[in-house]
C-alpha cells in the first residue's frame, strides 16, 4: 500500500435554468474523473403556451452525439413533468435540455450528486 489516503466526496448540488425554450442549454457539463448521480430534473411550462415539447439527452464524452432520454415529450399549459428515474453521468458527459417549440417558457430545475475523489 502507497500510504496515500484518498477521500471521497459526494457533494449534493442542483443546476436550473428559469426559461429554456428551442436553444438547446447543458445544465451539467462534466468534468474529469467526477461521477453525477441525478436524482430528479423537473421542468415546469410557465407561459400557457400549447403545443410546447420537451426533450433531455446526454452528450457522452462531450463527443457531440446525443443519446436521448426522451424526446417530444409534451408539456401542457402551466402544468409540470418530473423525470425522476436515476441517471449516472461520468467525466466530460453534458446533461443537455430543450424545448422544441418557439417561443416556450419553460422553467427546468436538476437535482444532483458531484462524487469525486482526492488524495
Amino acid at each position: 500500500m502507497s500510504g496515500m489516503i484518498t477521500k471521497k466526496y459526494s457533494v449534493p448540488k442542483r443546476a436550473f435554468d428559469a426559461d429554456i425554450d428551442e436553444t438547446e442549454v447543458f445544465l451539467i457539463t462534466g468534468v474529469a474523473e467526477h461521477v453525477y448521480r441525478i436524482q430528479s430534473v423537473i421542468f415546469a411550462e410557465q407561459g400557457g403556451n400549447t403545443g410546447t415539447t420537451i426533450e433531455m439527452s446526454i452528450d457522452a464524452n462531450a463527443a457531440g452525439t446525443d443519446v436521448f432520454l426522451f424526446k417530444s415529450e409534451a408539456l401542457p399549459p402551466n402544468q409540470t413533468f418530473v423525470w425522476n428515474e436515476p441517471i449516472i453521468m461520468q467525466g466530460t458527459d453534458k446533461l443537455r435540455v430543450k424545448a422544441t417549440v418557439s417561443g416556450a417558457d419553460v422553467d427546468v430545475w436538476v437535482s444532483y450528486i458531484d462524487e469525486y475523489y482526492e488524495n
